[in-house]
C-alpha cells in the first residue's frame, strides 16, 4: 500500500531503456506510456553519386508537441546537459529538428550538429496529454565515426503536473517514480521495436 501510494504521489516518471536506432529505423516514442507515440525518432541514410549523407532527427507525431531546438541555417535539437531545465522558457519549435548529420564525398567527409558523437545528452520535449502541455525528456548516446549515425535511446521522462518544468537526467528523488524497462518503453514496446526491425531494416551501406 505505501509503494502505491508514493506511485501515486510522485510527480516524475522515469524509465530506462536500452534501445539502438540505425538506418533506416523510424523508432516511436510514447513518453507516458498510453498507447500513443508522441515523437519519432528518425535514422536515415542515403548515397548519391559519388558520395553518401546521413541523418539523425526527432519528430513530433502530433501537432501540439514540440522540441526544444535552435535555428542556424536549418532547424536542429538542443543536445542538453543533465541538470539542464526543461520548461516554458525553453525554446521550443514546432516541426521536426535535426540532431547530426553526416555528408561525404569520396572518402572525405564530416558529422556534425550538436548531437554529433556525444555521450548522454538530453532532448527537451513538450508535449500534451488530454489538451494540456507537460514536459519531459529523452536520454541519448550518439555516435558518427563514419557514414552512417547510430544512437542509443538509455531512458526518458515526463513531468506529471502539466505546466511544470523537468530537470534533464532526474532520476531520484522523492518525486520520482522509477518504472522497470518493458513493453511500453516505446509506442510499440523495445521487443517489438526488435521485431519491427528484423522484419524493415537493410544494412546500410559502409
Amino acid at each position: 500500500m505505501l509503494a502505491l501510494a508514493n506511485a501515486a504521489e510522485a510527480k516524475i516518471v522515469y524509465r530506462k531503456a536500452k534501445v539502438g536506432i540505425a538506418p533506416p529505423d523510424r523508432a516511436p516514442l510514447d513518453l507516458n506510456h498510453d498507447g500513443k507515440t508522441d515523437f519519432f525518432l528518425r535514422d536515415t541514410y542515403f548515397t548519391f553519386f559519388g558520395g553518401a549523407n546521413a541523418l539523425l532527427s526527432v519528430a513530433p507525431a502530433r501537432g501540439a508537441n514540440q522540441i526544444a531546438g535552435y535555428s542556424r541555417g536549418g532547424h536542429y535539437a538542443s543536445a542538453l546537459a543533465s541538470g539542464a531545465p526543461i520548461g516554458s522558457k525553453a525554446p521550443f519549435g514546432a516541426g521536426a529538428e535535426v540532431m547530426a548529420r553526416a555528408v561525404f564525398t569520396g572518402i572525405t567527409g564530416a558529422c556534425y550538429g550538436a548531437w554529433a558523437n556525444v555521450q548522454n545528452r538530453y532532448l527537451g520535449l513538450r508535449f500534451s496529454i488530454k489538451g494540456k502541455i507537460h514536459y519531459g525528456w529523452a536520454r541519448l548516446s550518439v555516435s558518427c565515426p563514419s557514414k552512417v549515425i547510430s544512437a542509443t535511446l538509455t531512458g526518458y521522462a515526463y513531468e506529471t503536473i502539466p505546466n511544470k518544468p523537468i530537470i534533464a537526467g532526474k532520476t531520484k528523488g522523492p518525486d520520482v517514480t522509477v518504472e522497470p524497462p518493458g513493453l511500453g518503453d516505446l509506442a510499440r514496446g523495445v521487443s517489438g521495436l526488435s521485431a519491427w526491425r528484423r522484419t524493415n531494416s537493410v544494412a546500410a551501406p559502409r
